[in-house]
């Protein structure tokens, strides 16, 4: 993010824009990919407008463990990225470059 900072400003608003556009977009595609998962392992009756208490405890319990798979996932790539990083600066500070 210290690049964005030597943007113009104008570049600057329209970088963080694209970014919240990104990140509303990954939100909605993981909302979805939770609904389309559980409601397709967990409901297969649809004789009543609700649903009945097996089927909701099968909802609470994969949406619980999609999402904790999710921050999971996503710690994990943080992880590495953060290691990527460092790798990369170790390696500029051995030949001299500024990273």
């Amino acid at each position: 993010m210290e690049a964005v900072q030597n943007l113009p400003p104008h570049q600057q608003q329209e970088f963080m824009r694209k970014l919240e556009e990104m990140q509303m977009k990954d939100s909605l595609t993981m909302y979805n990919n939770l609904v389309e998962r559980c409601f397709g392992q967990c409901v297969s009756s649809f004789r009543s407008k609700t649903l009945d208490k097996s089927e909701a405890t099968c909802i609470e319990n994969c949406s619980s463990r999609f999402i904790k798979m999710t921050q999971r996932v996503g710690l994990r790539f943080a992880e590495h990225q953060a290691m990527q990083q460092k790798r990369a600066a170790d390696a500029a500070a051995e030949t001299g470059v500024k990273v």
